[in-house]
């Protein structure tokens, strides 16, 4: 077996939307990088690309650099470029990044198509910084216009959780499926995902979704101190 060949398994799986923006914000997220930082890396196609400008960067100036991942996919891609890994346990990201599924006028956010917002809060949370990097297709006047809200949540709890989820407001709870197994995707940690749309998301959602019994985490991350990152004009 060749240990050294990881890029066969770290490759983006599909074509990326808007792939000349998101290049474009990953090579802007690049150059924030100093040598000795612990990078928190979030998910998702931008994070992605990132991980490759960044990697690039790092070989052409040899800087020391290690990361925090937030799923198996950015791992893999830091372990295929070069990037060290290590935990949240062993090292404080230093400052952080990750794309968003949508951005609101106050810097609130949809996230989690990918699966992985409980780890991506977490180190979001534990590191002093954060760079949110989109292009202008993910900027709308207010939460849930283009996506659900994800809701990870233990299995067992399937039944309890849709019911009270109806019951502070949802308007549409969907488990989701997976595409190249059959049943639901399966979270890092075991979990199911339910996407649920709103009729209206309130200030106070995020913390009504995570006080129901059986919740890990929504993809709602509210009233966070972001810096929002967009491709020069």
């Amino acid at each position: 077996m060749n240990w050294d060949n990881t890029e066969r398994f770290a490759q983006w799986n599909g074509a990326i939307s808007n792939r000349e923006s998101k290049e474009a914000v990953a090579r802007q997220i690049a150059e924030h990088v100093r040598d000795g930082d612990v990078i928190g890396v979030g998910s998702g196609s931008t994070a992605y690309l990132a991980v490759l400008a960044i990697a690039e960067r790092v070989r052409r100036e040899k800087l020391r650099v290690s990361a925090v991942c937030t799923s198996a996919e950015v791992t893999l891609a830091c372990a295929a470029n070069g990037i060290p890994v290590t935990t949240l346990l062993q090292s404080r990201p230093d400052w952080y990044f990750d794309g968003a599924d949508e951005v609101d006028p106050r810097r609130n956010m949809i996230k989690g198509r990918g699966g992985a917002m409980y780890l991506e809060k977490v180190i979001m949370d534990a590191a002093p910084k954060t760079y949110i990097l989109v292009d202008r297709s993910k900027l709308v006047e207010k939460l849930g216009q283009k996506f659900a809200v994800p809701v990870e949540l233990l299995p067992d709890a399937l039944h309890l959780v849709e019911r009270e989820l109806l019951r502070i407001g949802a308007t549409d709870v969907a488990l989701r499926l997976a595409v190249k197994k059959d049943g639901p995707v399966i979270t890092a940690s075991g979990n199911f995902i339910l996407d649920v749309k709103f009729g209206e998301i309130r200030p106070t959602m995020e913390r009504e979704i995570k006080t129901i019994t059986g919740v890990v985490e929504s993809g709602l991350f509210m009233g966070r101190d972001i810096e929002v990152v967009l491709p020069a004009e």
